[in-house]
C-alpha cells in the first residue's frame, strides 16, 4: 500500500500583512503550521521566501524542498512554546564545544586545528565574554562557569526565529562558538562547515572518502547553509 502524499490544491501563494508581521495565503486561504497555528513571520522577506517555496511545488508537495517553511513551522510550533528548554539544549554545547577538543597527534593536524580554531575562541572571549578551556583528547574538561553563563545568556536572548536557526547552526557543526559566529556575522556558514570538518577532512586526505558518507555530509552542509539563510531572512 503506497503512502499518502499531499497534492497541490492551490494556484498561487501570496504574501499578506498580519497584525504581528506577515503571512502567506494559498488562493486566499491563510497558511497554517502543522499544529494549526497561523503561519505569521516577522519579516516580509521571510514570508516571500515561504510563498516562493509553495509556488515552486509541483503536483505532489515535497517538504524537503521547503526549508524556510519548515524552519518557520519549528519556530512557531516548537521553539515559541519551549523557549527555555530549547535555549538550554543549545547552550549545553558550550560545555562540550568542538573547538575545545584537540588532537594529540599528528603534529600537522594539531597545528591545523590550532590555526583554525584558536582565533574563534579568542573571538568568543572578546565578543561573548566566554573564555573556554582547550584540552587534548576526548576526556571531558570542565568549562568555567562564567563562560557558560555568558553563552547561555546570549542564547536565551534570541527570539524563536533566531533560535530555530541557531539550533541548526550549532547542532550541525557541534560548536556553539561556530553557530553564534555565523549568526553574528563573524564568518559565513560555508566557512563554518569547513572549520567544523577539519578532523574529517584530515581523515579523507589520509584514507580517501566514502561515497555514502560524502552524500550525508553534502546534505548536512546544505542544511547549514539554509539555517544561515533563515537567520538572514529574520533580519531583512
Amino acid at each position: 500500500m503506497s503512502g499518502w502524499t499531499a497534492k497541490r490544491f492551490w494556484k498561487a501563494a501570496t504574501v499578506t500583512e498580519q497584525p504581528g508581521g506577515f503571512g502567506v495565503s494559498l488562493d486566499g486561504r491563510a497558511l497554517k503550521t502543522p499544529a494549526k497555528a497561523l503561519l505569521e513571520v516577522p519579516t516580509r522577506a521571510m514570508a516571500e521566501a515561504i510563498a516562493a517555496e509553495w509556488d515552486a511545488q509541483d503536483e505532489k508537495i515535497d517538504p524537503t524542498t521547503m526549508p524556510v517553511t519548515r524552519s518557520a513551522n519549528a519556530a512557531i510550533d516548537k521553539v515559541r512554546h519551549q523557549h527555555a528548554e530549547v535555549a538550554e539544549l543549545i547552550a549545553a554545547y558550550g560545555g562540550t564545544d568542538l573547538l575545545c577538543y584537540r588532537a594529540e597527534q599528528p603534529d600537522e593536524l594539531v597545528a591545523r586545528q590550532a590555526e583554525a580554531w584558536d582565533a574563534l575562541l579568542d573571538w568568543a572571549e572578546a565578543e561573548l565574554g566566554a573564555r573556554l578551556v582547550v584540552t587534548k583528547g576526548v576526556i571531558p574538561v570542565a568549562q568555567p562557569a562564567p563562560a557558560l553563563s555568558a553563552l547561555a545568556a546570549r542564547v536565551a536572548a534570541l527570539d524563536e526565529y533566531e533560535m530555530a536557526s541557531v539550533h541548526d547552526l550549532v547542532g550541525i557543526t557541534g560548536s556553539l562558538v561556530l553557530g553564534l559566529a555565523v549568526a553574528m556575522g563573524r564568518l559565513d556558514a560555508a566557512t563554518a562547515w569547513d572549520l567544523a570538518r577539519i578532523d574529517e577532512t584530515w581523515q579523507i586526505e589520509q584514507w580517501g572518502e566514502d561515497e555514502e558518507a560524502a552524500e550525508q555530509a553534502a546534505l548536512k552542509r546544505e542544511a547549514l547553509l539554509e539555517a544561515e539563510r533563515f537567520w538572514a531572512l529574520r533580519h531583512l
